[in-house]
């Protein structure tokens, strides 16, 4: 049997369910995904064209130049495949160390600091789409996904090209329902005042639950009219919003060596089951960010743990200096095939746990082993193998 849909099917699994908020992985590390993706026709399965290139020439003689030079092209061509089939079995070893629910931090740089508002620079364009010479927009927004009662704020300040502060003006504000065309809004516009912020800008706390929305699952939509010397301009901010409440945490983290990693275990009231997503950071006695754990599964209505294990030997090969710090938890209950595809739990900012210290012996330097990976990495040494005796039927390799 072709293991090949399932390598794939399986990999997906493992780390793209994450990938509503897993964002890229660093440039210098590669996810299984990522690599065998990469990988040029020939890594996984024969090449049609490399594998009748491989064919011997006919007998009968010395080859002509065209002959050698045809024979030059597949040994070539073979080398390059057996190149690659060893670069994926490599990268996968290097990456398949530690489970998908344990990663190294510096895999994901863009999640270490997941409630850091998100602060962009605009042109300042009219709402023709113009950009205006010489002035630039700062816009900064708390959070864009939002349940129940939570709130996100939002500013905007205007600053020349040596970026000191320039005076803007909201001649309108409305926050309201971005619909598909065809379809009527469920509830009216409703005027949004911006306020001085204190730091040369305006600012506003967008709150759906209490501002007519609180019935309302989908893409909200801040609109901005301004003006500066004049000149009028326009930016907006989506929210996507799903009311009611999903699950509530409860207090207290507890901590314990199982199978040789460390395991954090949170506490959570699901009140509507289905499958979590969540994520936390791990950062050293020092405040660096260690590793990224993450949670996956289906969880029914209740009182239950959210195991998020330390592996042991990412442990081992980072040496953290400890206690250790878990902190800026982010979950949501994934609901699939409908918009918005998620419902977003309070979020866990800070510090949650201070672990004790630990000797590493305590913990495993055994790599991860699943079947899983025993599957893929068969797959990938047959590849190799392949690529291997390709190459010695051209007369190349050892």
């Amino acid at each position: 049997m072709n293991l090949k849909p399932a390598l794939f099917a399986g990999l997906m699994a493992g780390v793209a369910a994450m990938a509503w908020w897993l964002w890229p992985a660093a440039p210098e590390v590669q996810e299984p995904m990522q690599i065998l993706q990469a990988a040029p026709p020939g890594i996984g399965s024969v090449d049609p064209k490399v594998e009748s290139s491989a064919a011997p020439l006919p007998a009968g003689g010395p080859l002509s130049p065209a002959g050698i030079a045809l024979r030059e092209q597949q040994r070539e061509a073979a080398q390059m495949r057996l190149t690659h089939a060893q670069q994926a079995l490599a990268a996968y070893q290097q990456h398949a160390r530690y489970p998908h629910g344990s990663r190294p931090a510096k895999e994901h740089p863009d999640q270490l600091r997941p409630f850091d508002p998100v602060v962009e620079e605009h042109p300042l364009r009219t709402p023709g789409g113009t950009a205006l010479q010489g002035v630039k927009l700062i816009t900064s927004q708390e959070r864009i996904f939002l349940s129940g009662p939570e709130t996100s704020r939002v500013s905007v300040r205007l600053q020349d090209a040596q970026g000191q502060p320039l005076p803007l003006r909201i001649t309108r504000s409305v926050f309201k329902e971005v619909t598909e065309p065809g379809r009527t809004a469920q509830t009216p516009e409703r005027p949004m005042p911006m306020n001085d912020d204190g730091n040369g800008g305006l600012s506003t706390v967008l709150a759906p639950s209490l501002q007519g929305f609180g019935n309302f699952a989908g893409r909200l939509r801040l609109e901005l009219w301004m003006q500066y010397g004049g000149q009028p301009g326009f930016t907006y901010f989506d929210l996507i919003y799903s009311p009611g409440e999903a699950a509530r945490w409860l207090p207290g983290v507890s901590e314990s060596v199982v199978d040789g990693s460390l395991q954090l275990g949170l506490r959570i009231e699901v009140l509507r089951a289905g499958r979590y997503v969540v994520s936390a950071r791990v950062d050293d006695a020092h405040g660096e960010p260690m590793a990224v754990l993450l949670f996956n599964e289906e969880l029914s209505a209740g009182v239950q743990p959210i195991p998020l294990r330390l592996h042991g030997r990412l442990l081992h090969d980072l040496k953290p200096a400890m206690p250790l710090r878990l902190r800026d938890v982010e979950a949501f209950l994934l609901l699939p095939d409908t918009f918005p595809d998620r419902l977003m739990l309070p979020r866990l900012a800070g510090l949650q746990h201070r672990t004790q210290s630990y000797a590493l012996d305590r913990f495993s330097d055994q790599e991860w082993q699943s079947g899983e990976r025993e599957r893929y990495l068969a797959e990938l040494g047959r590849d190799v193998d392949g690529a291997q005796a390709a190459l010695k039927r051209l007369g190349g390799g050892p």
